[in-house]
């Protein structure tokens, strides 16, 4: 990797990178054809690239393989990372079932419910602990990462509970804002929103063509 400084917009593409890289069977591949293939700009990607892998040769492209060691290596895959689930609902437990988090250095330590009892239980392999024991875990562990799965009513005071353990990155999946001091990174994934969002897209193609129909028969 050219330079150990990213910045927060390449950051976010490089998954992007990484998930199609790992999809391609040619031995090179060519800025162009990521961008292409992703929906980018082709001077971004080619910049992005760049900045992430030095075997990238003009007119030719890059060896696929390389490219993709060189993201696994700008995301740290390979050095384990430990998240804890907080909220241990429908979508915390979904969350546990899921094995795609090992993909990408990801492994989800334990998780966390103000209904579990102070004795912890299982779910699966993974052992869900009552909210009292978030901040010696975290500190014993050195937990940094924390996944947000409560009810909005709940979100802020499990936030709070959180970064007074010491995690500085949520991805939070509770629909509604969370406020957070400066040195923590929260990402809002609000999976009702997107597909409301996908719906009013659909909607709205299926008008345009409608309008489109409508005015060929007039014509």
């Amino acid at each position: 990797m050219q330079s150990t400084t990213l910045s927060k917009a390449t950051l976010s593409r490089i998954p992007l990178y990484l998930q199609y890289v790992r999809t391609v069977n040619s031995d090179m591949i060519s800025a162009t054809i990521v961008a292409r293939n992703l929906g980018l700009g082709e001077v971004q990607v080619r910049k992005d690239l760049g900045m992430i892998s030095r075997e990238g040769q003009p007119k030719v492209g890059y060896p696929v393989r390389k490219l993709q060691r060189d993201l696994e290596k700008a995301l740290g895959i390979h050095q384990k990372i430990s998240a804890v689930i907080v909220g241990a609902g429908k979508m915390g437990t979904a969350l546990m079932d899921y094995d795609g988090f090992q993909e990408y250095g990801l492994e989800i330590a334990a998780a966390f419910d103000n209904h579990a009892s102070e004795v912890p239980f299982k779910h699966g392999n993974m052992s869900i602990y009552a909210m009292s024991n978030l901040k010696s875990f975290c500190q014993q562990y050195d937990v940094r990462l924390g996944i947000l799965t409560v009810p909005a009513s709940a979100a802020q005071d499990a936030a709070d509970q959180m970064v007074a353990s010491g995690i500085t990155a949520i991805l939070n999946f509770a629909p509604c804002h969370i406020r957070v001091p400066a040195h923590v990174t929260v990402q809002q994934l609000n999976v009702a929103l997107a597909l409301a969002h996908l719906n009013l897209m659909v909607n709205q193609g299926k008008k345009e063509q409608e309008e489109m129909h409508y005015g060929k028969q007039i014509v």
